[in-house]
């Protein structure tokens, strides 16, 4: 791998279509890729070509559009680490092959040794075809698999087998954040000396995703896997921008552009559309991180300000927690006539009127208190 930063791949279409029985469309996953391009994620897993002739189709497709354009964007490909599997990645025409497959912790020596013959020739079958190919292996599942088990897998599959990628999923979603640095550290130990890297992939049963990923990356991990709202299998996986900002607000080195709010907000804004259109639910909500609604909303006057930057109106709301500040800032908003003098005033009768009134304070209601107020003053 020639970038010696951490690799951002967005599973946005691959998981996605795990999520409530979504299906995108061509037109969508190329609009969701020239999302991808613009943010500069790095690798887009575009969908599971074995599972279904469009599936292939449209990886394919896509494959050959994002070309078309010149995107830097690598497009990639899902199945399970079998030949069969192997040859349908291979007729899209991809160079990235996300491949998956899972071995019990408690495996004989005899099933183990069919496991990685079996593993063995479908990468064989992969490089053969496809020299230039880059192999990413997920097994599953790190939350139910044994350290010592994890770590002799992780050996034979960059040492032995080489793959350019191991992805350890956290596919249950159950692993806290210290358990996660704990199980991926040994893999990073054993990349150490190859070019491979480690790649973390976690749910969000627990609302861990983000954090798992977080300190999978602390622990050494150099790919990171995401999607847009963290939509996914069930509760979803870790959210793409939220994830990609703590990394780089910590100083780890990712080509995601999370300067880029306007793309971020029109891509989320399109996810969430696709959603509600099929699901009938959308995933954008008010209290989505960053870029809900309620990010820019204020009651006590401590965060009265536009705290994150985002080119959004900020929302104010009077009751009894409410200072002079957020007061005066309420007031000019609305438009609402005033004195300075009567700022003070004119605060203490709003915290008065919500607690008698056991809500807040509505924009008529404020506007008489501050009328009241200024002939007082």
């Amino acid at each position: 791998m020639d970038n010696p930063n951490i690799i951002i791949i967005d599973q946005t279409i691959r998981e996605g279509m795990q999520h409530r029985g979504i299906v995108f469309s061509l037109a969508q996953r190329k609009k969701i890729a020239a999302f991808q391009e613009k943010i500069k994620v790095d690798i887009c897993q575009a969908g599971y070509p074995p599972a279904h002739a469009s599936e292939q189709e449209s990886v394919e497709q896509l494959r050959k559009f994002a070309k078309s354009q010149g995107y830097r964007l690598r497009i990639a490909g899902m199945g399970r680490a079998v030949v069969k599997d192997a040859e349908i990645l291979i007729k899209t025409g991809i160079k990235d092959f996300h491949l998956h497959a899972y071995l019990p912790g408690k495996s004989s020596s005899q099933d183990k040794a069919h496991f990685f013959s079996d593993l063995e020739q479908c990468i064989a079958a992969i490089k053969n075809r496809v020299p230039e190919a880059v192999i990413s292996l997920a097994m599953l599942d790190i939350g139910r698999t044994n350290p010592t088990f994890i770590e002799e897998i992780s050996d034979i599959l960059i040492h032995q087998l080489k793959i350019d990628i191991l992805s350890l999923p956290d596919t249950s979603g159950i692993i806290s954040p210290n358990t996660i640095y704990d199980l991926i550290s040994p893999a990073v130990l054993k990349a150490m000396e190859s070019p491979a890297r480690i790649s973390t992939h976690c749910h969000n049963d627990m609302g861990m995703a983000g954090a798992n990923t977080i300190m999978g990356v602390a622990a050494g991990a150099t790919a990171v896997e995401a999607s847009a709202l963290g939509i996914g299998e069930r509760n979803g996986i870790a959210d793409l921008f939220t994830t990609g900002k703590m990394l780089k607000d910590q100083g780890f080195l990712i080509n995601l552009d999370t300067r880029n709010i306007d793309t971020f907000t029109a891509y989320y804004e399109y996810i969430s559309d696709i959603c509600k259109t099929q699901t009938g639910e959308a995933l954008l909500t008010y209290n989505t991180p960053f870029f809900g609604d309620g990010v820019n909303t204020h009651v006590a006057g401590t965060h009265g300000r536009d705290t994150f930057g985002i080119n959004r109106e900020e929302k104010f709301f009077l009751n009894t927690l409410c200072g002079r500040r957020l007061v005066k800032k309420y007031l000019d908003l609305h438009k609402i006539p005033y004195s300075q003098a009567s700022i003070p005033a004119v605060t203490d009768a709003v915290k008065s009127l919500s607690a008698a009134l056991n809500r807040r304070v509505k924009k008529a209601e404020i506007q008489a208190l501050a009328e009241k107020m200024a002939g007082r003053v």
